[in-house]
């Protein structure tokens, strides 16, 4: 295999564990939508990258092999080092495809059975259209995506009420309206496949749900117009709430994640699209990551078409 190709398909390989963090640094310069919305890009960009790249170690090796059969190497001896070394790499290859296949297909599979559980444990509860009131002692609140045919509701217990006023109810309800409406759910399902790709990429999940959760907290800061108000809201609600367990991403709550920086955030002015050096070191990191993996994929597609025809004219001249 061209010695090119191959680096450019290490490269490949290794480059996410740049990109990830340049991509999380790209996020804080954000505002919430846009920082969220990066983040997904940047997590498929990488775990498409990483495909191709060991899809393409495979059909590079495939290739050596086919040109060390017509020439009688491997006739001779499978000892032999470049038949050693076109094995390996279809091997390698293909077993990292198999792998990634496998961890996606369990994530895809414990997602589903996760909604699925969800919806038949708030089955059960009075439904007043996009709300579900469940009763019980423990403060909780999320949005369960739909599924199944079923539209989106908005679960909250009876103790979560009891915990907010009038104005907190209000936050909580625009918040959990902002995850449904946004389809957060999906993106925060994109970035846990992506991540089964490559392991850097998994360093995007929780950043992700950060963002995630503040863009549901200024579009309820927007429905309240208060951003005080709304802050109050979400440290009651995630003081009320610590109690009920850590949420997974799929089911987003105002109780969950880092809540000190979100209600930080919320006490000051809204956010701002960033202007000036902030905007040009936004610009450069998010062309960085999403150029950079274009090339090494682009790349190494043309240096395998290339190896293609010269085996092709050497096995059928």
């Amino acid at each position: 295999m061209n010695v090119l190709v191959v680096v450019l398909l290490v490269l490949a390989l290794v480059w996410p564990w740049a990109a990830v963090p340049a991509a999380r640094r790209l996020a804080d310069l954000l505002p919430p939508k846009a920082a969220a919305l990066t983040l997904v890009g940047s997590a498929v960009a990488l775990a498409g990258s990483t495909v191709w790249a060991l899809g393409g170690l495979v059909a590079g090796g495939l290739l050596d092999l086919q040109l060390l059969v017509s020439d009688g190497t491997l006739a001779h001896s499978w000892a032999d080092a470049d038949s050693s070394a076109a094995l390996a790499a279809a091997t390698v290859g293909a077993a990292a495809l198999l792998v990634v296949a496998g961890l996606m297909a369990r994530l895809w599979r414990r997602q589903q059975q996760l909604l699925e559980q969800t919806w038949q444990t708030v089955g059960g509860h009075p439904d007043g259209g996009e709300l579900v009131v469940v009763p019980g002692e423990s403060a909780d609140a999320f949005a369960l995506p739909g599924h199944g045919g079923r539209t989106g509701r908005i679960v909250v217990t009876a103790a979560m009420l009891r915990t907010l006023d009038v104005h907190g109810r209000d936050v909580l309800l625009a918040h959990e309206r902002s995850h449904l409406a946004g389809r957060h759910h999906l993106l925060a399902r994109t970035v846990q496949l992506s991540s089964a790709a490559h392991p850097a990429v998994r360093g995007l999940a929780s950043a992700t749900s950060f963002q995630l959760e503040r863009w549901a907290d200024e579009d309820a800061a927007t429905a309240v117009g208060n951003r005080k108000t709304t802050a109050a809201a979400v440290a009651r609600a995630a003081l009320a709430s610590a109690s009920s367990g850590r949420h997974p991403s799929l089911l987003p709550a105002m109780g969950t994640g880092p809540v000190p920086r979100r209600v930080s955030a919320l006490l000051d002015p809204p956010p701002a699209p960033p202007r000036g050096r902030a905007l040009r070191t936004a610009a450069v990191a998010l062309l960085g990551v999403v150029a950079l993996s274009l090339t090494l994929s682009v790349g190494s597609a043309y240096g395998l078409h290339e190896y293609i025809e010269q085996v092709r004219e050497i096995v059928q001249p």
